[in-house]
């Protein structure tokens, strides 16, 4: 393949030292910002998110330091149907999505990929902290040497074509020498805040921004303990997730979390911290790297949210799109819809959406 590649950017300080590094590497690069939604469609009317002109901006000054062409192309439509539809769909059937996973899927590897390709381009760069590896034929998806900002979690998703034309130029680099190199180039963006929590909900809850983009509203039901006896009034099923404590509105003798969501019935279970441990997790929608299915029961550390420690478990694939997650340690609040991503080591064995 020629060296030609896209660059993904947001106009954060990880894009932007991921195009410089490529072009010092004799890429030929133009950069790329994705308009992903109009503020009013979020319900905000200022200026302030991932997509908004400060950002498009800041990427397009660094492509002209660079001396790379930059475009704007709108993706709202397919963002709209493959993110926040998804995002909203999940949530009202009482599960917790992760749409940065989804984002990764179908955005970034699938719709820019596709339109880079069609433009002569053979790769799409981003400023994700994660590392590529081939071997024998196959591509291997691995940890950041920065483990503190590894998001190999967030790409586990990732197929073989979609991974052998994806570079990620900053899985070597630690986050203080990508600042370094944006302060020494002169980037305006290079001590700009990381993008927090999900880009296209920026003010209140997940559940205010769902019933904004529905224009549903969820009514009030019973808070019960796992006997059914009721605790009292919760205002909405889709404000509340698995292990929850805070914000229940609850005086209660004992701490107590929520257990699980009983939508047929408008209830919220809650438990004790106790109940809320399981040492076995099924997983669908599995997508495996290394191999195109897992060779008999495996060894692995996996990991069921983004922000905590992989934990030794065994691993068996049930069926074609399936698997089942037994843990040494039983693990806190395991919650629908979440991914569950699989490792050994540093290297992504591959992972799926927890049932």
């Amino acid at each position: 393949m020629s060296k030609r590649a896209v660059i993904a950017m947001s106009g954060g300080v990880d894009s932007s030292v991921a195009a410089l590094l490529l072009k010092r590497q004799g890429f030929d690069c133009i950069g790329i910002t994705m308009k992903l939604y109009d503020n009013e469609d979020i319900g905000i009317l200022r200026e302030k998110t991932c997509c908004s002109l400060s950002d498009v901006e800041d990427a397009r000054g660094v492509a002209a330091l660079l001396g790379m062409p930059f475009y704007v192309f709108n993706f709202g439509e397919e963002f709209q149907q493959e993110v926040m539809d998804r995002f909203v769909k999940e949530y009202e059937a009482g599960r917790t999505p992760n749409p940065c996973i989804e984002c990764n899927r179908y955005m970034k590897f699938d719709r820019l990929l596709e339109k880079a390709r069609m433009l002569g381009f053979d790769y799409v760069a981003t400023g994700h902290y994660a590392r590529i590896e081939e071997k024998d034929g196959r591509f291997l998806l691995k940890k950041a040497r920065d483990l503190t900002k590894d998001q190999t979690y967030m790409l586990y998703s990732l197929s073989q074509y979609q991974l052998s034309h994806a570079l990620f130029p900053l899985g070597t680099y630690e986050k203080e020498e990508t600042r370094a190199l944006a302060e020494e180039n002169g980037m305006v963006n290079a001590r700009k805040r990381d993008s927090q929590d999900i880009c296209f909900v920026q003010t209140g809850s997940y559940a205010d921004f769902i019933e904004r983009y529905t224009g549903k509203t969820w009514p009030e039901g019973d808070f019960v303990d796992t006997s059914g006896k009721v605790l009292g009034r919760h205002k909405g099923v889709i404000r509340y997730t698995v292990g929850q404590r805070k914000g229940l509105g609850l005086a209660l003798p004992e701490p107590m979390y929520v257990k699980e969501l009983d939508l047929e019935n408008n209830r919220v279970i809650l438990c004790r911290n106790d109940e809320l441990f399981t040492d076995t997790v099924t997983v669908k929608k599995i997508n495996l790297i290394p191999w195109d299915s897992l060779p008999g029961k495996i060894r692995c550390q996996a990991k069921i949210r983004y922000s905590q420690t992989a934990s030794p478990a065994w691993a068996e694939q049930t069926g074609e799109d399936t698997l089942v997650l037994h843990f040494d340690q039983p693990q806190r609040a395991v919650t629908s819809g979440q991914a569950a991503v699989l490792y050994d080591d540093d290297l992504v064995i591959g992972g799926g959406t927890i049932v």
